[in-house]
């Protein structure tokens, strides 16, 4: 029996309480949309909660801050290539992909809450557009939070560790961001080169 991996901290109390609840804020929400006080407190709430988290991730320290892992073009261009390669690098913190998913997350959460608020305003009186504004972000936001939790789970089976749990516990398994995981290298294929000890996926903060 192999013994527990080591784990680290990565995730703050403040990252994971705000990721929760503006998770069942925005679920109820998108559930309970008949646009009535409820799902307007609701919506504002969540995006409350989001402006919380990003100014967090301007005065936190760790994963939680953007220079951590805001990633750049060529950060996220270099990950796609080594996934498509069939050996994505492990991350500690948010892998490139996963990072870009975020913000676009968090864009469309405060979109909603804008164009919900939007609509109700006395210029806007009779106005359709923002109310079609308001709807169509929703269903692309709804497609994007499914393909977020199908990547978490594909990510953890793929690295071997509950990316869910860790947003829970706030720790993962020990490992250098970047870089692979004693497992992740067993992994991977013979032959193909160590993609994830390459410069161009390590993180990339500034291109």
């Amino acid at each position: 029996m192999k013994p527990p991996r080591p784990s680290v901290l990565v995730w703050d109390p403040i990252v994971r309480i705000t990721h929760w609840a503006v998770a069942a804020l925005v679920l109820w929400d998108l559930y309970e949309d008949s646009g009535g006080p409820l799902h307007r407190n609701l919506g504002y709430a969540a995006a409350c909660l989001m402006l919380v988290r990003v100014v967090w991730g301007m005065v936190g320290n760790g994963a939680a801050n953007f220079r951590e892992w805001v990633p750049g073009r060529t950060g996220v261009v270099a990950y796609i290539k080594a996934a498509v390669a069939g050996h994505p690098p492990r991350y500690l913190g948010h892998n490139p992909l996963g990072a870009t998913m975020m913000l676009a997350l968090w864009a469309l959460i405060l979109s909603l809450a804008a164009t919900g608020w939007i609509s109700r305003l006395d210029m806007f009186w009779g106005e359709d557009w923002p109310k079609d504004v308001h709807g169509i972000t929703a269903y692309v936001l709804l497609a994007l939070v499914c393909v977020h939790i199908g990547a978490a789970i594909l990510m953890s089976r793929l690295h071997k560790e509950n990316l869910t749990l860790a947003m829970v516990t706030g720790r993962k398994p020990a490992g250098d961001q970047g870089n692979p995981s004693p497992e992740d290298e067993s992994a991977r294929p013979a032959g193909s080169p160590a993609i994830p000890n390459s410069p161009a996926v390590l993180p990339d903060r500034r291109a």
